[in-house]
């Protein structure tokens, strides 16, 4: 099986953000040939993969109704990696938040990128993701740009690192949400982003297709619905998602196996996604180790190897090189790597997502036009 290297620059995330500026407008690189609207609302729904999508017609009748085109979401198809790509309209090479938990270099600990948080000093948002975001860009081109989530997301490090711009709109319910899309979109040659996290938690917790996932699928549906009735006229809706999932049927517990943390400096990255960073001089006989106990269950590869198969886009800026691990470890089987010990809350979940299979990668993009 080969991993499935994310479409940058045809069919991707990062392709999607620019595409949407130039439908308002803005110049640039419409790589999605999206046609022109008088204002854009973009509804993320956290782990809605369009294989999940596919799989549950009758759960979401609107979305499945609509859905055309599939993107991919990138490497690692991860919340913090993908929202940085959306953010920036960038790969990730190029923005630099290459995973979940990732090494700040040369400074022997990881920084979770998603909550922020690290065993060390903790890295400026602004300087560990410099790129100016397509909201700045788009502020500057004189577009309103707002963000409506839930309002314990507005103070954070990571927003302020991949949603710089935004008119943050802060709303708990999907009755609020909805209310502060609609009054988002009554300016003109607005762009609004409205965020939904439900369905990504529950497949954590339950895995997906459970009947507690399907509850937050047609809840989503209902939301995209009601959306759409929000549009003035001369306008589109994008839905999409940041990442799919699997559900885990089998667990390697780094903590259980002494061979799999020998030599091992730091384990980053997530259980779909590992980030193997090394003592010095050991990059050799761990990625020998790993490939061995891995055989059969996940792709494993050198640092130099996976960013010369573009897995984090056709280029990768030299000083991001350090915060990739020196071995990669990618599941392709629904296993999960965990670390029970280290990891105790990540290592339970039954839906996980990260590595490059169809199921994690493929993202749907539905468009909904009043145009």
């Amino acid at each position: 099986m080969n991993p499935l290297v994310p479409a940058y620059g045809v069919a991707s995330l990062a392709d999607l953000s620019s595409s949407l500026l130039t439908v308002l407008g803005m110049e640039g690189d419409n790589p999605l040939a999206l046609a022109p609207a008088e204002r854009v609302l973009l509804f993320l729904v956290d782990g809605l993969g369009a294989e999940l999508l596919r799989a549950h017609p009758e759960t979401a009748p609107f979305l499945s109704a609509q859905l055309g085109r599939v993107l991919t979401a990138g490497f690692p198809a991860t919340t913090a990696t993908s929202l940085g790509t959306l953010g920036t309209g960038l790969p990730p090479g190029e923005h630099g938040m290459l995973g979940y938990r990732i090494a700040v270099p040369g400074a022997g600990y990881l920084l979770n990128c998603l909550r922020w948080t690290a065993s060390g000093p903790l890295i400026p948002p602004d300087e560990w993701q410099p790129t100016p975001t397509v909201y700045e860009r788009a502020v500057a081109a004189g577009i309103p740009i707002s963000y409506v989530a839930p309002s314990a997301f507005e103070p954070t490090a990571f927003n302020r690192a991949v949603y710089r711009g935004v008119h943050f709109i802060g709303a708990d319910g999907i009755d609020d949400r909805i209310e502060g899309v609609r009054r988002a979109l009554a300016e003109p040659r607005s762009h609004v982003t409205v965020y939904y996290g439900d369905l990504d938690s529950m497949g954590h917790l339950t895995g997906w297709g459970t009947p507690q996932w399907l509850d937050q699928l047609a809840l989503v549906d209902r939301m995209a619905e009601r959306l759409a009735g929000t549009l003035p006229p001369g306008s589109a809706m994008y839905v999409t998602a940041d990442h799919g999932m699997i559900n885990i049927t089998e667990r390697i517990d780094v903590d259980a196996l002494p061979e799999l943390r020998e030599g091992v400096a730091l384990l980053g990255g997530d259980t779909r996604a590992r980030h193997v960073y090394t003592d010095p001089g050991a990059a050799a006989s761990v990625l020998d180790a790993w490939r061995d106990i891995l055989a059969g269950r996940a792709w494993v590869t050198s640092r130099e190897e996976a960013v010369e198969s573009g897995w984090f886009g056709p280029r990768v800026r030299p000083e991001w090189l350090p915060r990739i691990g020196d071995v990669l470890a990618v599941p392709y089987t629904d296993c999960a790597i965990v670390a029970s010990i280290a990891e105790p809350f990540e290592s339970s979940f039954t839906g996980c997502h990260g590595s490059l299979t169809p199921a994690e990668q493929h993202v749907p993009l539905v468009e909904v036009s009043t145009r």
